[in-house]
């Protein structure tokens, strides 16, 4: 089945330290901001801050800040003292992994429960991972399954294989990266799994394409940089900024349910929140194309 869900998600794996420290203070801001904004999906997983970003989310909440909030979180990989993880993919294991993002996250259940990045696991997702996803769902205790993956081709036989509900692809569905678009995007598109896409500033380049900038969590090699200085001089001859083309780019395929921005601050909420209500001229996208950071197919329809 497709999933119904707020176009525009917020990501807390910045609010679990990734990269920076966050204060207590700033992420439970970081949780308003964005359900002020109308940003009522948030995105989270054990794994952000090893437990980080569920507990400050889930305290957030708790407060009353969003009301009616959509919540994702992630299963497969068991938190252990000394800020290790193991996979396990049993039954046994996701119960143990959810139960615990229950706890931290202060409910009875979440929206989605995505398997997180199983790609070297297939056998043990199709022995127990995606048997005991299905029975969590029929228990009521997530709504929706599917799979969240940073890497399009194993995730595309998952979905050719299980159908899941919903998939979150991250960075492989942007204005520097069409991966997503070669097998995923059509058949998510067939199966109606909805899409959700995460990683759209590509770890930071299309924010700010500056000298130091990280495209795909490494440092940006300086061919890709030439390349989003140029996505960026496009975009400003039609007075639209990079981030809003950024955030804007992956509702042009009609797989794509939402996108999830990562912010680590009230400001940086507001600011994409912003991005995602700018208005994209058509001659732009279709000048995107021409200089090949938009597939023009994405432009027939």
């Amino acid at each position: 089945m497709s999933v119904a869900l707020p176009r525009l998600g917020l990501g807390t794996a910045p609010i679990g330290n990734l990269f920076a420290e966050v204060s207590e203070r700033d992420a439970a801001a970081t949780v308003a901001a964005a359900a002020a904004e109308g940003m009522t999906y948030f995105d989270t997983a054990p794994r952000y801050g090893h437990g980080v970003a569920e507990d400050r989310l889930g305290r957030a909440l708790a407060s009353g800040a969003a009301p009616g909030a959509v919540i994702s979180t992630k299963a497969g990989w068991l938190l252990r003292p000394g800020e290790r993880v193991v996979t396990d993919w049993t039954e046994r294991g996701l119960r143990e992994s959810l139960e615990s993002s229950l706890r931290r996250l202060r409910r009875p259940a979440v929206d989605v429960l995505f398997l997180h990045d199983p790609d070297d696991f297939r056998e043990e997702i199709r022995r127990t991972g995606y048997p005991a996803a299905r029975r969590i769902r029929e228990e009521g205790l997530a709504g929706a399954i599917g799979f969240g993956m940073n890497h399009c081709e194993p995730l595309a036989a998952y979905v050719a294989e299980f159908e899941p509900d919903v998939v979150l692809i991250a960075g492989r569905f942007s204005l520097l990266d069409h991966d997503a678009l070669t097998t995923l995007l059509p058949l998510c598109a067939k199966t109606g799994t909805t899409v959700v896409v995460g990683g759209v500033f590509n770890t930071g380049l299309l924010a700010d394409p500056r000298p130091g900038a990280m495209f795909h969590y490494r440092e940006t090699p300086p061919d890709v940089l030439a390349r989003a200085r140029r996505c960026r001089a496009v975009c400003a001859e039609f007075g639209v900024p990079l981030a809003a083309a950024a955030v804007r780019f992956p509702y042009l395929h009609p797989a794509v349910g939402s996108v999830v921005v990562g912010c680590r601050s009230a400001d940086e909420v507001r600011a994409n929140a912003a991005a995602a209500r700018a208005e994209i001229p058509p001659e732009l996208w279709h000048r995107l194309a021409a200089e090949g950071f938009v597939p023009p197919e994405l432009l027939e329809a």
